[in-house]
């Protein structure tokens, strides 16, 4: 299995609403071009062209990437992963003092010495598609994170908070949470459960297999966007956590009698 560099690049010239909606380690992005919307399920922001944003591990999040009219969609991703984090915690001595709540997605200083330092990232993205790039990265990485310290040093009681998720309220979870298109591994873990218990205690309350009640609940969803808000099935099937339209299709006939389109 190979792990995903640390500074990542994207490159978009129509919108993009790809991926898996889970963000499982803090990052730092910046807008290069275009704009960057994200839903977190309870809020939406939109990060616009030379723009800086935080991100915190472990959010549920859907995104949509815009190119500018007649351009592309650019932007530079700076991802702290746990164990990189504990070694900079020794290195530099950074520790949480306590837990803070934080948005899953806030914006920076844009006009802060590390939003100018991720432009100046820019010209780094060939060489870090080459091999031996390891210690760059790391070097790159590092200074990152000395940078969004020294704007914002609140955020060291979150990146260096290492603990995990806890047992939480399973039912509110899922209702509020069931659109987003993750596997049950993820839900298991952001409830604070193995995956067995998760399923054990799932049926417990639904008297119904997770997989069954997620794919019923977001049809029931989509009846009703259809149905009484007159959306479109191609406006609303990503939004449910479809992953196509036609197994969305299929799946709404199947339960309805009906093809989507007809109501």
């Amino acid at each position: 299995m190979t792990t995903r560099p640390s500074i990542q690049y994207s490159c978009y010239f129509t919108r993009s609403r790809t991926g898996e909606q889970f963000v499982p380690e803090h990052a730092i992005g910046y807008i290069v071009s275009g704009a960057f919307e994200v839903n977190d399920g309870t809020a939406s922001k939109i990060f616009n062209k030379g723009e800086l944003y935080f991100c915190r591990r472990n959010q549920l999040a859907k995104y949509a990437k815009y190119p500018e009219e007649g351009g592309e969609f650019r932007s530079v991703s700076i991802f702290f992963e746990q164990e990189m984090l504990r070694d900079f915690s020794i290195e530099f001595g950074y520790k949480s003092d306590k837990a803070i709540a934080t948005p899953a997605f806030q914006q920076l200083q844009s006009s802060s010495v590390l939003a100018h330092y991720m432009e100046s990232l820019k010209p780094y993205e060939d060489v870090f598609k080459n091999k031996g790039t390891n210690e760059l990265l790391s070097v790159k990485q590092k200074e990152a994170l000395l940078l969004l310290l020294q704007i914002q040093p609140a955020l060291k009681n979150v990146l260096f908070d290492f603990s995990e998720p806890g047992k939480i309220d399973l039912e509110g979870f899922m209702n509020r949470n069931f659109h987003f298109n993750v596997d049950l591994k993820r839900f298991a873990y952001l409830t604070g459960r193995s995956l067995s218990t998760f399923k054990r205690d799932f049926e417990k309350i639904f008297h119904i297999t997770p997989s069954r009640w997620l794919l019923q609940r977001r049809l029931q969803e989509a009846y009703y966007l259809l149905k009484e808000k007159r959306q479109a099935a191609s406006d609303i099937y990503l939004d449910l956590g479809f992953e196509d339209l036609s197994h969305f299709s299929f799946a709404f006939k199947k339960q309805y009698g009906v093809a989507p389109s007809m109501l």
